[in-house]
């Protein structure tokens, strides 16, 4: 099957999709399901009404010493100014949707709408996303691919 990328529409997932969301979350992500605490917004990636990927955002990391010192932060602003920042917890392709540049292109629809998602849901702006990527298992070739800058690993 061939897609077209620009019928793929990125969205929160609903409360009645939860636990559907929850489910292919535990199923397919090698991390399995994200306990929701604090602030986090679920997404999902949909081409028609199919669903292609989810995506989850948190709260920021407290403590990542690469971030903080790309950002300039001295420890005693660090914690005040944590609530700037959403970490992409997961996100998964889902079985089948595997297909050139899908990845990128959920990455950067997230991108563009989470700030007034975030806004919305916990009153707070957002200046900066993060996201860790386990380089024993990925290359976080998507993340570079949607214009993210890569902190604390090798460019090459």
């Amino acid at each position: 099957m061939k897609i077209n990328l620009e019928h793929l529409s990125v969205r929160p997932v609903t409360k009645i999709e939860e636990p559907r969301y929850r489910e292919l979350m535990q199923q397919h992500h090698y991390l399995g399901d994200l306990a929701k605490m604090s602030h986090t917004l679920g997404y999902v990636a949909s081409y028609g009404e199919t669903w292609a990927a989810l995506l989850s955002f948190s709260a920021a990391a407290w403590k990542c010493s690469a971030r903080d010192r790309w950002i300039g932060w001295r420890y005693r602003h660090q914690f005040s100014r944590l609530n700037f920042i959403a970490n992409n917890s997961r996100f998964l392709i889902l079985p089948d949707w595997h297909y050139p540049n899908l990845g990128s292109k959920v990455l950067s629809l997230s991108q563009r709408r989470i700030s007034a998602d975030w806004q919305t849901h916990f009153g707070k702006s957002l200046l900066l996303l993060e996201t860790f990527v386990d380089p024993s298992r990925f290359h976080g070739t998507v993340y570079r691919a949607a214009n993210w800058h890569c902190v604390g690993q090798s460019q090459g």
